[in-house]
């Protein structure tokens, strides 16, 4: 009875003419306060008005449309089960609720009060702490009901362990907003990144006119950005998503002279953010975990010397001075593309020339060459020096654990697959950053997960490349809070470890899962129809070590993108649980061959709620599609 009084008080000032187009339909859903598809509601509004043939509804016509998108079957058949008279759920049937059907094993009577406080929007009914169908619709609708661990929306893992025992949110190419070859550089991919939580930029640094060093892909015909704007970004956008460090990795190309015109606008614009002397002053036995670089820029860049001299040396003034380190010829820190055809020239001098892998230990008749570097701009390098890596031997008998090595995908793909447990022992000691090859001029991702599953823990890819790739990325570092830093499983933290992704042995233990994929609501019409048309299919996948690699698909719903429904259940046994990643894609079936892709949503397994839960659906760029969704239930076990 509430229910039909509340309803009306809202509706009936709208229908003082006795009818409403479709505008006012739309402004009358808003003012109920749940989330609508003007192109749902549009089609649904249609076909009440085609049976009329005129262009306005009546009070009942509203009511009706109201029903068919909000009052969903499968939450009637939940709201049921509990509510002993159909339309009102008492407290102590929510707490039953809560507690047998969303696994909640605390506090479930706080939590029922919580819910009917929050959601229930007929006052009579709130008054007597109980909550009615529209407030079960709301709860279920909401972001607290949704799939992923509300724990884990916020920073939950211990932040002080060293730094090379994070997985950190890394970008390659940051400046580039399109390909790799004549697309813009732009400040846009700077924002944008750190907005993510991306914790590692790169800056490819090139002589500029005027002695202003610039940002671009050197030896393409990509726009330039200055230097200077790209660390006034960094600067302003540096902490507004994540209070951990970032890590600028500068590929540096300039001229002794204008790396200290980089040094000077490194001080004088980020100023006391930026990381300039060791966390105590004394020399580095161990890298500082996050929470002790809290709010800090560190400046990722080959060295002269060690860190200690480099500290003795900032006392002193040292503008004109450069040293010089050794590293092989018509290389630069970043060197491999693959086997196919290099994108530049063999005589160039940039970075990825050619992805000829050098076998451990290195081919003897590489030629070594000496690179200069400003002492200014080598002295603001503490704890991420760039190293080039040689071999996993040469590592462990003479890396220091600041010095940082990067490997270009082709190479490191070869290591995991042939060398997986001396890569594991690597990257448990120094941070390791892959990037992609060369000839990846469309700004293409590779498959980052199976770096993660050696513990690599600057795994760069292009963000501006929407994909499966970049969907794995946002997905994995949704965990802790998005600060950015995923704090790596034991085994692969551990030196000792004898863990491969191949050979999981006993460190972790497997996870039985069960997905009961039961509707979808408001999903993205397909680009194909004009209505809001689609033939709805969802792909339910893994992606982890290869043996827990799995993708399930449903059937598929005929022309119902509005409401459709599955029933269907799909089993998983995942042997390693903390490095898989569930990515949930909804997809348009145009033919037998061809799909058109709708929404996804990928969320780390061990971010799964148990019980009935809303999907919330993203487009390919991540952006939220909202009212669009999935409804689950996740049942698991270790």
């Amino acid at each position: 009875m509430e229910e039909n009084r509340w309803f009306l008080s809202i509706i009936q000032n709208e229908f003082r003419n006795g009818k409403i187009d479709l505008d006012s339909t739309m402004k009358l859903l808003e003012k109920l306060q749940m989330p609508f598809d003007f192109a749902h509601v549009k089609h649904v509004f249609k076909k009440t008005v085609d049976k009329r043939k005129v262009p306005t509804i009546n009070m009942e016509d509203f009511r009706a449309i109201y029903r068919t998108i909000v009052h969903r079957p499968e939450f009637h058949e939940r709201f049921r089960a509990y509510s002993a008279n159909g339309k009102i759920l008492a407290d102590n049937e929510l707490t039953e609720f809560l507690r047998k059907e969303q696994y909640e094993t605390e506090s479930c009577e706080s939590i029922a009060l919580e819910i009917i406080l929050k959601y229930e929007p007929i006052e009579e009914v709130r008054r007597r702490r109980q909550l009615s169908f529209e407030g079960f619709v709301r709860y279920m609708s909401s972001e607290d009901c949704s799939i992923f661990k509300s724990s884990h929306r916020t920073i939950y893992q211990d932040m002080n362990h060293p730094l090379c025992d994070y997985f950190i949110s890394s970008s390659h190419n940051t400046y580039l907003v399109s390909d790799q070859l004549i697309g813009p550089s732009d400040l846009w991919g700077y924002t944008s990144a750190l907005l993510k939580g991306c914790r590692c930029l790169e800056i490819d640094c090139w002589d500029g006119s005027n002695n202003e060093p610039v940002v671009y892909h050197g030896h393409t015909l990509t726009s330039k950005i200055s230097f200077c704007s790209v660390i006034r970004v960094v600067d302003k956008y540096a902490f507004m998503t994540s209070e951990y460090p970032v890590v600028l990795s500068l590929e540096n190309h300039c001229s002794p002279k204008q790396q200290e015109v980089m040094a000077d606008y490194l001080e004088s614009i980020l100023g006391d953010k930026l990381l300039t002397s060791t966390i105590d002053g004394t020399a580095v036995s161990q890298l500082p975990s996050p929470e002790a670089l809290k709010f800090k820029i560190l400046i990722k860049n080959k060295k002269v010397g060690t860190i200690e001299e480099g500290l003795l040396r900032r006392n002193v003034d040292n503008h004109g001075e450069t040293g010089e380190v050794s590293d092989f010829e018509n290389m630069s820190d970043e060197d491999e593309t693959d086997e196919k055809t290099p994108l530049y020239p063999k005589s160039d001098s940039s970075k990825r020339k050619s992805d000829c892998i050098p076998p451990t230990p290195p081919r003897k008749k590489a030629k070594m060459k000496k690179v200069k570097i400003a002492v200014p701009l080598s002295d603001l390098v503490i704890y991420t020096k760039s190293e080039r890596f040689v071999s996993f031997e040469h590592s462990l008998a003479h890396q220091q654990c600041y010095e940082n090595n990067s490997i270009g995908e082709v190479r490191a793909r070869k290591f995991v697959k042939h060398s997986a447990r001396e890569f594991v022992s690597h990257t448990s000691r120094f941070i390791t950053r892959i990037y992609p090859k060369g000839t990846r001029a469309t700004s293409s991702n590779y498959n980052p997960q199976e770096f993660w599953n050696v513990g690599c823990q600057m795994v760069a890819l292009n963000f501006q490349t929407p994909g499966v790739q970049m969907e794995l990325q946002d997905g994995k570092f949704l965990d802790n809070g998005g600060c950015g830093y995923i704090l790596k499983p034991e085994f692969l933290r551990n030196h000792n470890s004898t863990f491969t992704p191949y050979d999981v042995g006993r460190y972790s233990k497997p996870m039985s899962l069960s997905i009961r994929l039961i509707s979808g609501h408001q999903l993205p019409p397909s680009t194909l129809s004009k209505t809001n048309k689609a033939d709805p299919l969802v792909q339910i996948e893994i992606y982890g070590v290869p043996e827990d690699q799995a993708k399930k698909k449903s059937s598929v719903i005929k022309s119902n993108a509005l409401s459709p429904r599955w029933d269907e259940t799909f089993s998983f046994n995942v042997q390693v649980p903390e490095l898989a990643l569930i990515r949930f894609c909804v997809e348009d079936e145009i033919s037998l061959v061809t799909n058109e892709f709708l929404g996804q949503y990928t969320l780390p397994l061990l971010s799964l709620r148990k019980g009935y839960r809303k999907v919330p659906l993203l487009s390919r760029d991540g952006g939220n599609l909202e009212p669009a969704s999935l409804f689950v239930h996740v049942w698991y076990y270790q």
